[in-house]
């Protein structure tokens, strides 16, 4: 089984709220999840990122493959020093 951790989108019409989540890569984009590690908010100004360090850098330790975006929200939240961070392909 390969996890991704990646986005979730909750929230309403044009009042977007994303979860960050651990899930198994063949689900859908809001469908079963395995953990919730943080939520992203791109509306809040400056944008709101809450993420679980320990939860995020376990997940990453089991081999899980942070997509894009994620990647960047770890980076700019400090959980992971840029050069500890896996490289995204």
């Amino acid at each position: 089984m390969a996890v991704k951790i990646r986005l979730t989108r909750k929230g309403t019409h044009k009042q977007p709220y994303y979860r960050v989540v651990a899930a198994d890569s063949r689900s859908p984009r809001d469908g079963r999840f395995l953990d919730i590690l943080g939520t992203y908010d791109p509306l809040a100004k400056p944008a709101l990122i809450e993420l679980d360090r320990e939860k995020v850098a376990s997940w990453l330790k089991k081999g899980a493959t942070p997509s894009e975006t994620v990647m960047s929200l770890i980076k700019t939240s400090g959980v992971l020093k840029s050069e500890d961070a896996p490289q995204v392909s």
